[in-house]
């Protein structure tokens, strides 16, 4: 999963916040009916009005439906442009007909026949303004990510969150180990937009370099990776998927990747989902390469190579009541095939089981990780502003059930599942989603687990080993 840089000292910096008034919820001055006339936007000092104008429902000789814009604003969030969208209502006074030359005329007809009601308000228009506080651009910052393996990596990244204006993200990053310090390091580049050249067709990019030493699974990984992923909204809940891409490992032979799937997705927002279900099948093919193609010179032991199918399943599903928000999850991964070690799942961290640390004692082929999550919505998403920069931060404590099956061939027993209670605080930020501070315990261990992560969980398990 992609994973923007870190906001110099963030947290620090919503501590002296001022925030700004609390946005609007409704539409100011717009009732359900009246026809739009026109649209304007204000505040779009680096958005391209396009970027905006493909989220909306609201359309210019169209009845205006608060309904829309409060779908129409959930879906502007999750460009994660804006700390602050509003919109306004300023009526146009109704052209006279021959019969009715006047809105006077109207009003004193109105008054005496309650049948011109309706003939009345199909008459009435407004144009609607739609106003933005744009989030920071540039982000020249600390970079960091948490993985089960590497534990907490920081570095510098530099990173445009809406390169020329069109919702285009691109950053890049140096990451290194913070126990101890450079004895793992990460290089990374990263692009992604929900456009393709106008074209509905979401990517995401990734070019990166890792040298590390793997504690887990007990061999130096020093690979390249290249990888390219697509999603196209074949119909209005429904997302085909493709990937595309390749691993080179020292001591292993080149590692393709390409795969196939479709997702369902009925959330309410991708970015702190309230509400909705989102469901997703994909099927990978990995490897297969000869394994005399594998370079290895100096008389080194070669690790071989890999020839695997993925098939993954990942089910989410979220519910609201008041200020609690109920979500379950749960992502399976079975793998048939020729799997090495290098590439073994690796149960334990803020990103997969919150009920150890990651070790080498739970390691396998296969794997199904459950979940289920109740948070408190202590402080709503807020605005603020920093010496001209905008930002939004909002405050959720969390508790929830983990899950954790991992075995190597057959069916999963008993033997093969562990599950732990966690608690923590969220704090909801932009670029990265979320920071996460959290507490596991299991019977099994006997003792609390601290952890720190960032985005959702549920998006970084899908990722954690990179």
């Amino acid at each position: 999963m992609k994973i923007a840089g870190l906001l110099v000292g963030f947290c620090a910096c919503v501590a002296f916040a001022e925030p700004s008034a609390a946005p609007e919820t409704g539409a100011a001055g717009c009732s359900d009916g009246v026809v739009v006339s026109s649209i304007e936007f204000k505040g779009l000092e680096r958005t391209n009005p396009r970027v905006v104008k493909r989220e909306l429902l609201n359309k210019v000789g169209e009845p205006f439906s608060a309904e829309k814009f409060e779908t129409e604003k959930l879906r502007l969030q999750d460009l994660d442009l804006f700390t602050e969208i509003t919109v306004t209502c300023t009526p146009v006074a109704p052209q006279p007909s021959s019969n009715q030359d006047t809105l006077s005329s109207l009003v004193s007809r109105l008054s005496s026949n309650q049948d011109t009601l309706s003939s009345l308000v199909s008459r009435l228009s407004s144009n609607l303004t739609y106003t933005f506080k744009e989030i920071f651009r540039w982000i020249p910052s600390p970079a960091g990510k948490t993985t089960d393996r590497d534990g907490l990596m920081l570095g510098l990244a530099l990173a445009n969150l809406n390169l020329l204006g069109e919702d285009i993200r691109v950053e890049v990053q140096y990451r290194t180990s913070t126990d101890p310090f450079f004895d793992k390091n990460e290089y990374v580049l990263y692009a992604s937009s929900p456009y393709l050249f106008g074209f509905p067709l979401g990517w995401n990019f990734e070019f990166s370099h890792t040298d590390s030493y793997d504690d887990i699974r007990d061999y130096h990984d020093n690979s390249w990776l290249l990888d390219l992923d697509l999603d196209y909204k074949f119909l209005p809940h429904m997302y085909i998927l493709a990937t595309v891409g390749g691993r080179k490992l020292d001591r292993a032979a080149l590692l393709p990747e390409f795969g196939l799937g479709f997702a369902f997705d009925y959330r309410d927002a991708k970015i702190d989902t309230r509400k909705g279900i989102y469901f997703e099948y994909m099927l990978t093919h990995v490897g297969g390469l000869d394994e005399d193609k594998v370079a290895c010179e100096g008389g080194c032991e070669s690790m071989g190579t890999e020839n695997f199918w993925e098939l993954l399943a990942d089910a989410r599903a979220y519910y609201t009541v008041s200020r609690f928000v109920t979500g379950a999850t749960s992502l399976v991964r079975y793998r048939p095939g020729e799997v090495k070690f290098y590439d073994y799942f690796s149960h334990g961290g803020v990103n997969s089981y919150r009920g150890r640390y990651g070790d080498a004692e739970r390691l396998g082929v296969h794997e199904a990780l459950l979940n289920l999550e109740e948070r408190f919505v202590l402080l709503d998403r807020q605005s603020a502003s920093i010496c001209g920069v905008n930002f939004f931060y909002g405050v959720q404590l969390v508790a929830g059930l983990d899950g954790s099956l991992i075995w190597n061939s057959g069916h999963p027993g008993w033997d093969n599942y562990e599950g732990a209670v966690y608690g923590g605080v969220h704090l909801v930020i932009p670029a990265v989603d979320r920071l996460r501070f959290e507490v596991g315990y299991s019977p099994d261990r006997g003792e609390p687990k601290y952890f720190f992560g960032i985005m959702e969980k549920v998006s970084t398990s899908r990722w954690r080993s990179r």
